[in-house]
């Protein structure tokens, strides 16, 4: 078995370091590292963001969630291709129009001010490392199953390869190896999904009619929660939904095209890629919970994570377990480089050479902090995996999400809609949520255990929506008059004309200067 796993694992990383090696040759500027130079078509983006999701959240922890929890396991993924409907009306377009590098890039056009590009950057560092440990962990549990390795060695070890892959490669080898891997992940869905099958004579109600009559109606419906538990059910569905409208990584993705209409072409063909993997899911969980059993997978791993390597061992046997944990490895070790993009951006292009350089910085200079950034957000990345091993990583990943349902998602839909808006509004509204949402995951029962101050564990619901109150009320009482007010109400002119065509309005007065 270790023969065959080393094989497959050596024969995938050889193809993503060939990969790697070709993007090095065309990684030589800031706009390489983190957007491919805008190079990639619509149709190859798509691909490459469905590989972001399509990862060790949706892979092992939904299915693993799925199969220890039943259909509410489900709620992790369903409503992630509503999100990206989401993302193609409100923010696709106006993003790739309005946004260099960054998420800071966009608010930027409005709000120049350092304070709102230094608060975006924290808050895009804070979202990815949390998002950044749940795809360590998924990592690690696979290599640790696969070869007998110790956890904390797993974690220095894949740690080691995304920093590797992302300081040579850059964002072009990181889409790049998403495309192949996504192609591999759903091969890999379509063989075990078919193999479960089998054991159910071809019929695709098998594995939930045998759930309901092994676990129960409960197990196979959504099961009614009241009080804590209900809310906190609830808050994770806002967050997913909304957060994936704020999630940095995600988001710059749309960057890496040459206009809004491939970003638009991106958003839907990874839409349809979504409606398709999520499709064999609930299959493959319930398939897991009656072949494997909830018991067996619990005594593996607490949080199910390793649900999906157990069912390909027992449908396919050796062979079939190493061909899926080597491509769920490689799909996790490009979802990491993302992360870690998305977050030395935010240190290197935003903190460093706009805000401590005042933009006074050179491409080479940049190019290097960068490199920096990635080693330091690796090793943090790195230490907080240590502590999260038992932890699922479909709800750290949608916790990942709901930070940033409440800290930018008000920020980045009200600056570009709303005339009102201004920099002081944007601060409060990323500050509260960031903050609030953070405090609301320490109090928790995820890390604070059963005696924990709060009753649940997602901030969303609570958070974003006075978050985003906040914002509203602070934009109204700070409010500009006068000549302000109109130089105010130019600036949201210009910006909606570029955020809409691409194009910048004609103007002879300094509104521009402020754009640049």
């Amino acid at each position: 078995m270790n023969l065959v796993s080393a094989s497959l694992f050596a024969a995938l990383v050889a193809v993503t370091l060939m990969i790697t090696a070709w993007a090095s040759k065309r990684n030589k500027s800031a706009a390489d590292h983190y957007v491919a130079g805008g190079s990639l078509t619509g149709r190859q983006n798509g691909v490459a963001i469905a590989g972001d999701f399509i990862s060790a959240a949706s892979f092992l922890g939904v299915t693993g969630a799925i199969a220890l929890t039943g259909f509410n396991g489900f709620y992790l993924a369903v409503f992630v291709p509503v999100a990206f409907v989401l993302a193609m009306l409100l923010i696709a377009e106006p993003l790739r129009n309005l946004g260099r590098f960054t998420l800071a890039d966009v608010l930027a056009t409005r709000f120049p001010g350092k304070d709102v590009r230094s608060m975006m950057a924290i808050s895009t560092v804070v979202i990815s490392v949390v998002y950044l440990v749940s795809q360590l962990v998924g990592a690690a549990l696979l290599v640790s199953l696969l070869f007998d390795l110790d956890y904390a060695m797993a974690v220095l070890i894949i740690g080691t390869l995304t920093t590797a892959y992302t300081l040579v490669g850059g964002m072009l080898a990181t889409s790049w190896i998403q495309i192949i891997k996504t192609g591999l992940l759903m091969v890999c869905a379509v063989v075990l999904f078919v193999l479960v099958l089998v054991r159910f004579d071809f019929n695709p109600f098998g594995p939930f009619s045998t759930a309901l009559a092994e676990f129960g109606q409960s197990f196979v419906a959504p099961q009614r929660t009241s009080g804590a538990a209900s809310f906190d059910q609830l808050s994770q569905t806002v967050g997913l939904v909304l957060g994936v409208l704020g999630l940095p990584h995600v988001m710059i993705r749309f960057l890496t095209v040459p206009d809004a209409k491939q970003a638009r072409t991106s958003a839907y063909t990874a839409i349809w890629i979504f409606f398709a993997f999520y499709l064999l899911v609930p299959v493959l969980g319930y398939g897991a919970a009656k072949l494997v059993g909830v018991e067996v997978i619990k005594s593996e791993n607490r949080g199910g994570n390793l649900a999906v390597a157990q069912l390909a061992e027992t449908v396919g046997g050796g062979v079939l377990l190493a061909f899926v944990a080597a491509v769920a490895f490689v799909t996790i070790l490009a979802a990491l480089s993302g992360l870690v993009i998305a977050t030395s951006g935010a240190i290197a292009h935003d903190l460093y050479g706009q805000v401590i350089r005042n933009g006074s910085v050179s491409a080479k200079a940049q190019h290097r902090a960068a490199r920096v950034a990635t080693v330091a957000t690796c090793v943090i990345g790195v230490a907080i995996a240590f502590a999260a091993q038992k932890q699922n990583v479909a709800f750290l990943a949608s916790l990942g999400m709901s930070i940033a349902a409440c800290a930018n998602l008000p920020a980045l839909l009200l600056t570009m809609y709303w005339k009102r808006m201004t920099a002081r509004a944007v601060l409060s509204g990323i500050v509260v949520g960031l903050v609030l949402s953070v405090t609301v995951i320490l109090l928790s029962p995820v890390v604070q255990g059963p005696d924990s101050i709060l009753g649940f564990s997602n901030p969303a619901l609570a958070v974003a929506p006075l978050s985003l109150a906040v914002s509203i009320i602070v934009a109204l009482v700070s409010a500009p008059s006068g000549e302000t007010k109109a130089r105010a109400d130019r600036l949201f002119s210009v910006m909606r004309t570029r955020a809409l065509t691409g194009q910048t309005e004609t103007t002879n007065d300094d509104t521009m200067v402020a754009m640049q």
